[in-house]
């Protein structure tokens, strides 16, 4: 059984391995950067809020008085105090709407590759600046994550969103110590479950700059910098075949591209429009990266509203790596929800894609529930995509629980079984 924190909105940057790709899952729970806690992807309502009618009596009686009849006359005093409430009231209704929310979640964690522990999750949705409308709100936040297998970490960092939705800048900070498996590169190498237990140090940063442009379509520049040590802490001989990286000091640099367009309404809880963003990641020598390599995702989103409390969402997941990554440079199978049922790191190649579909509805009392499948595949090269026996499906589903009912920002726990393993998995935020 697996338990991991898991989170959606916004890409992450590339994988330093296995065991940093969970760690960004779990910082893509707090809130804020590369792997934003919240993942950030803030929620966003192009609509204008109004003012609670029923709680705002100097702003009730505007709207009931629709200009259509001149009140009765007032005495100099009464109007004075009578204005003086308006304005006490208008206040307290702006500084209302402009309030932000805080998210904290104490996540526990069981899992096969990590250990059983706690990620402790606190972040902050905000707005950027009280006169913008239209931008999604800000999020900023960290986490951590603490087993009983020696694994320690934390991460921090911010997602802002200004200018009238004109720019979006996010960025942040992680470094630990994690013990993790590794199964071997390819599917035939993580059917065969050997695992090689591993220690990886170290830390990484990721920032990320973009401009919208045209058409709700963002683009811009972004980069990142990790440094790690990885060495192998056998406990028996039935291992895999040893990577030539172990116990090398690896440092990565990249710079890279991100194109988005997001029509989402909310991105925490999209109930309609889509999302389509593709990135690219260039790691150099030229740069100070110990390898030189690409790694390339696409990834679209679309969400159908099937009444007011049913959603039906679907994912579509590509993954692509060239020139000669190290072996935690490949893409990796159910790292980020891409698909759940999986142990991250158990399957891995320089190329995959995974396809899901997710029904969720909302319950009365902030509660929900969610059930998805999907089918997905690791293969190294074109020739060998979508080989019906080795495809990798999964199917399952879980509760969700609202944790802030101002942006839908909800809780979420999740089974999912998959090709002769299964999960359990809890994080904030929807998978996608």
């Amino acid at each position: 059984m697996e338990a991991r924190a898991s989170s959606v909105l916004i890409d992450p940057p590339p994988s330093f391995g296995p065991g940093w790709t969970m760690l960004l899952l779990y910082f893509s729970m707090a809130g804020g950067l590369c792997l934003c806690l919240l993942m950030p992807a803030a929620a966003q309502d192009n609509s204008p809020s109004h003012p609670d009618l029923t709680t705002e009596p100097a702003l009730r009686a505007d709207v009931a008085g629709g200009g259509a009849t001149n009140p009765p006359e007032a005495k100099p005093e009464q109007t004075s105090e009578k204005t003086k409430e308006e304005d006490e009231g208008k206040k307290k209704g702006k500084k209302k709407r402009f309030r932000g929310a805080p998210v904290i979640a104490p996540l526990p964690i069981v899992s096969p590759a990590i250990g059983t522990g706690l990620v402790p999750v606190l972040a902050y949705i905000f707005p950027f600046s009280k006169n913008d409308e239209v931008s999604p709100p800000s999020t900023i936040g960290g986490t951590g994550l603490i087993t009983n297998n020696g694994t320690r970490a934390f991460a921090f960092g911010g997602q802002l969103f200004f200018k009238q939705n004109t720019y979006e800048v996010t960025t942040g900070y992680g470094r630990g110590d994690l013990e993790y498996n590794l199964y071997g590169i390819g599917l035939v190498a993580g059917n065969a479950g050997l695992k090689l237990p591993l220690s990886q140090t170290g830390h990484v940063f990721f920032g990320e700059a973009l401009r919208r442009i045209v058409w709700k379509i963002f683009i811009g520049p972004r980069f990142s910098d990790g440094q790690s040590f990885i060495t192998i802490n056998p406990h028996n001989s039935q291992i895999p075949p040893i990577p030539p990286d172990i116990g090398l000091h690896t440092a990565l640099r990249a710079l890279g591209v991100r194109v988005v367009r997001d029509t989402r309404p909310n991105h925490f809880y999209p109930v309609a429009g889509s999302k389509v963003e593709f990135t690219g990641d260039f790691f150099s020598q030229a740069l100070g990266s110990k390898y030189s390599f690409q790694h390339y995702k696409f990834n679209y989103d679309k969400f159908l509203s099937l009444g007011r409390n049913q959603v039906l969402a679907y994912d579509l997941y590509i993954c692509g790596t060239g020139g000669a990554p190290p072996f935690y440079g490949n893409c990796i199978y159910g790292a980020s929800n891409e698909l759940r049922g999986y142990v991250a790191g158990r399957y891995l190649d320089r190329n995959m894609f995974a396809t899901q579909f997710e029904y969720r509805l909302s319950l009365p009392w902030r509660l929900g529930a969610a059930g998805f499948a999907g089918v997905g595949e690791v293969f190294p090269g074109v020739t060998q995509i979508l080989r019906s026996k080795l495809l990798l499906p999964d199917v399952g589903g879980g509760p969700r629980f609202d944790l802030s009912p101002k942006y839908h920002v909800n809780l979420r726990a999740d089974f999912a079984k998959g090709k002769n393993s299964w999960t359990w998995s809890m994080g904030v935020g929807e998978a996608f």
